[in-house]
């Protein structure tokens, strides 16, 4: 597995051992599906500008977000020898905003982001009920497995 961090963004001084737990949780996300371990992520850490400016393009919706995910793979296309599962964005200003809000720690929520990202590059969404029940067990799962609790 190949995760790719491009920060892009310097509003927020991030703390090395992130880019270790990011790793973990993108790994563990794959093994808890049952997924080869040999596809590449793509993760951008951007401000609230450039997220807002995606959402824009991307979903119709101008306002900043805490995360987006595109997702690379689909039963319609051809799989290649390259495994891109996808590209994460997260707006690390929206992280920081949240974390204080749940009152739990930044690597904390931005794992959970990541964590969330994943499943819906993986094919998951949360468009009804049951779907979301779904992918917050996944989610729950995941982030249980490794350690990374609210506090």
């Amino acid at each position: 597995m190949e995760l790719i961090i491009d920060n892009r963004q310097d509003k927020v001084n991030l703390e090395t051992d992130l880019i270790e737990i990011l790793t973990k949780v993108v790994e563990e996300c794959l093994v808890y599906e049952g997924w080869d371990e040999d596809y590449e992520v793509s993760l951008s850490l951007v401000d609230n500008h450039e997220i807002q400016e995606l959402n824009r393009i991307y979903r119709g919706k101008d306002c900043a977000t805490d995360v987006l995910s595109f997702p690379m793979v689909d039963d319609n296309s051809p799989m290649t020898e390259e495994k891109i599962l996808g590209d994460i964005v997260i707006s690390v200003e929206k992280a920081v905003e949240q974390a204080e809000e749940y009152q739990h720690s930044l690597k904390r929520e931005i794992a959970f982001l990541t964590t969330h990202s994943m499943f819906h590059l993986m094919g998951y969404d949360h468009m009804d009920e049951e779907a979301r029940r779904i992918m917050d067990g996944k989610e729950k799962a995941v982030l249980n497995k490794l350690g990374i609790k609210r506090e």
